[in-house]
């Protein structure tokens, strides 16, 4: 009991201690706050009165970028030079012009009301309608306090260059707003008191005061815009009137970025770009509500936090405390005794718990002492040719943890000489410890080696080497040295067998046994020492050709991989031709062999149904040794190509079956909002990944643009053929979103539903 409640103890002055710490930090904190938090409001206003100006001179810019790209219409640059009776013109040019222009009104908010007067035909052109009495447009849209006269005078009958009007009291449309005029005459380089054209942009007062709102929305203050002469541009929560007022007062200074004014912090910015004057004014009582809030809010939370964590620490102390006095007694339990005189509940603890640890290292020890099993399994599948692609052989070599399979190098057989017919216990025991010396002395040698046992007395190795003689060469000499330190220091001697260069991780197992063979003919002659393939291939007159090369080439063929056959077609009449002393009647047997290996790979079913299957029976059959073995090679291989062919036709026939199922899915499925890709590779039977690149490879396209397509086909023919809404169009053809609909449609056609809709009226 008394370690029970010491633990519990312990646990509990901890919480206090944690809530002391942090209830004097945040008491430091209060105070600091207090201080600082009218200072970060007057620079979160500055930052938001900056990001409204960015975005105003932004929007002004791209205004007169607008009338930029108008003096570079080679369409309106023809129609306001053409000569034509006032209150005539070229009709279809004119229409040409507001198609052309229409569009800019859905990019810029700036540019939703503007018009383009044209001198020559004394025509007024608007995204929507032309005039040819400029009268008829200015009874729907006129400035308040503007007659007509002085209109055509002031506004058409001047040149201008990217002037801007103040704000002026305008109404348009049923309704009277304020509005701020930018004009601009074409060309651009017009001077004189008449000019080609005009371009009127009237940008709505409100417009600009949603750049501007951003102040007002979070602290209920004000904004106010003016040009360089002092001029209205906008006004939000203010006039005119009192902002003249408060700029010609002595006791405001212009040009300081912030100061009180009354009850009001004004902020004076001024832009380098435009010369525009930006203020911002934020009551003081918004300033201040911040302060008080955080006020409020620290003594209660403070207050709170104390209560609730004395609360949920004591509630703590007993939860935590408990599953250590379980502990305790559990260990108790097991270790058979109390804890030790003068040791704490933690000491005892620590002590069991590390004894744990340790076993726990023994065991993870166990389990790594068996990747060498998966390792040396790994190298006898490769020895034994099990491997019909190297993908798998990859795969198989990730799994074994040896990073890339060794694919440049010599297989070589190793033997304890002196063992032959002896297996008793000690015998065995004296071999196992042989081997781990042998292997050790290899390790040591400093050559890239992967070892295996190979029976009681023999060692296989695989030498990773970059080239064929610089390898054989530094093997010979490793060997050497090898033979002499093991039969001085233990007098054990060793000889063995090496297969020829191999180039690929494939061959390694052709390497293997031409190993065992050479190693069969150094016992058969007896040889001591080291012996190469090539050395006893001199002195043979059969023909080479094994079981495994044999299989192997028959699942290269099977599998599609024509190069990998071909390779190994080349291994092997080389291997006969370079290395082998053949007589006529050996070379025959061997032709008869390949021709035995294509009859077997013609009777598998992908070649049973091709028309070409009695062509190439035909050809097989009729391959024989005519002259040498580099022409039957060359007929061999041919063959090995149509047979290929075949293949390929096979797979791509299956490709084309599954791309058109896959069509025919998406055009019965293509209004389905969830018809996704893991749906489409669900249908055809395949992986997600497998589907996108068989796809692209068979059609050129990718899956999710064919997709897209598709339905943004189905949708341009009911634009064409139905009055639906575009909302309703994008809900049929598989959109969630009438957005995503819209932006899908102008990437594909170009342009967007609703004018693509008007371009068929």
């Amino acid at each position: 009991m008394s370690n029970q409640s010491s633990i519990f103890r312990s646990f509990l002055i901890s919480y206090i201690i944690i809530l002391i710490i942090p209830s004097l930090a945040g008491y430091m904190s209060y105070r600091t706050s207090i201080a600082v938090t009218q200072s970060v409001s007057i620079e979160n206003s500055l930052t938001l009165l900056q990001k409204s100006q960015q975005m105003l001179e932004r929007r002004m810019a791209e205004v007169e970028g607008f009338t930029r790209q108008l003096a570079l219409n080679q369409d309106l640059y023809v129609l306001m030079n053409e000569k034509t009776d006032p209150g005539e013109g070229n009709v279809y040019g004119i229409w040409k012009i507001m198609k052309e222009v229409m569009v800019y009104g859905q990019t810029n908010d700036f540019l939703q009301n503007y018009y383009i007067y044209l001198r020559n035909a004394n025509v007024v052109l608007t995204p929507g309608s032309a005039y040819f009495r400029p009268e008829h447009y200015y009874e729907k849209s006129h400035y308040r306090d503007m007659s007509l006269q002085e209109w055509q005078s002031s506004i058409l009958g001047r040149t201008h260059s990217r002037e801007i009007l103040p704000l002026t009291p305008y109404v348009g449309g049923g309704a009277e707003t304020a509005v701020l005029t930018f004009a601009q005459s074409l060309p651009l380089d017009s001077f004189g008191d008449e000019a080609p054209a005009t371009v009127v942009v009237l940008i709505d007062q409100k417009t600009i005061g949603e750049l501007l709102a951003g102040v007002k929305e979070r602290y209920g203050g004000w904004t106010y815009v003016s040009d360089a002469e002092g001029r209205a541009i906008s006004a939000l929560g203010t006039d005119e009137r009192a902002m003249t007022a408060m700029n010609g007062d002595a006791n405001f200074r212009p040009n300081k970025q912030n100061q009180w004014y009354g009850d009001d912090l004004v902020i004076t910015m001024r832009s380098d770009t435009t010369g525009w004057v930006y203020q911002a004014g934020i009551p003081r009582a918004a300033l201040m509500q911040n302060a008080n809030r955080i006020k409020y809010i620290s003594w209660s939370v403070t207050g709170a936090a104390l209560v609730v964590g004395l609360v949920v620490g004591w509630m703590l102390s007993r939860r935590n405390s408990a599953p250590i006095n379980r502990l305790l007694g559990l260990m108790r339990e097991q270790s058979g005794k109390p804890e030790p005189a003068g040791q704490n509940a933690y000491d005892f603890l620590q002590g069991n718990i590390a004894s744990m640890l340790t076993n726990n290292r023994w065991l993870e020890t166990e389990l790594g002492r068996q990747q060498p099993l998966i390792r040396d399994a790994f190298l006898k599948r490769l020895l034994a040719g099990d491997f019909q692609t190297r993908e798998e052989l990859q795969a198989a070599a990730d799994q074994a943890n040896m990073g890339m399979a060794p694919d440049r190098g010599y297989v070589g057989i190793l033997r304890i000489r002196g063992y032959a017919g002896v297996k008793t216990v000690e015998i065995l025991n004296e071999l196992s410890a042989a081997r781990l010396l042998l292997k050790q002395q290899l390790l040591e040698a400093g050559m890239p080696l992967h070892m295996t046992d190979s029976g009681a007395d023999g060692v296989v190795l695989i030498a990773e080497a970059d080239g064929a003689e610089e390898g054989r060469a530094k093997l010979d000499s490793v060997l050497a040295e090898l033979a002499d330190a093991l039969f001085h220091d233990y007098k054990m001697t060793i000889g063995g067998a090496f297969g020829d260069f191999f180039a690929t991780e494939t061959e390694v197992s052709r390497a293997f046994e031409q190993a065992k063979e050479a190693l069969a003919f150094a016992d058969y002659a007896q040889r001591k020492g080291f012996c190469w393939h090539d050395e006893m291939s001199k002195e043979s007159t059969a023909y080479y050709y094994p079981l495994e090369t044999e299989l192997r080439l028959i699942g290269a063929l099977r599998a599609g991989e024509e190069g990998e056959a071909l390779r190994i077609l080349e291994a092997v009449i080389a291997h006969n031709a370079d290395n082998r002393k053949l007589s006529p009647e050996m070379a025959i047997q061997l032709v008869v062999e390949l021709r035995g290996t294509l009859l077997k790979l013609l009777d598998h079913k992908a070649f049973a149904d091709s028309p070409m299957f009695e062509t190439a029976r035909e050809r097989i059959l009729a391959l024989q040794l005519q002259g040498s073995l580099a022409q039957v090679e060359a007929e061999a291989a041919d063959l090995m190509r149509m047979l290929g062919a075949i293949v390929a036709g096979k797979k791509q026939d299956m490709h084309n079956k599954t791309v058109e199922g896959i069509k025919q899915f998406i055009a019965s499925h293509y209004s389905d909002a969830d018809l996704t890709l893991y749906r489409i590779a669900e249908q055809a039977e395949r992986p997600e990944k497998s589907v996108s690149s068989l796809f692209k490879e068979v059609t050129g396209t990718n899956l999710s643009d064919y997709l897209e397509q598709v339905r943004i086909d189905r949708a341009a023919a009911m634009l064409k053929e139905t009055a639906a809404t575009v909302d309703d169009i994008a809900l049929q053809v598989g959109y969630n979103s009438s957005h995503s609909f819209r932006r899908a449609f102008k990437r594909v056609l170009g342009v967007s539903p609703s004018l693509y809709r008007q371009s068929l009226e």
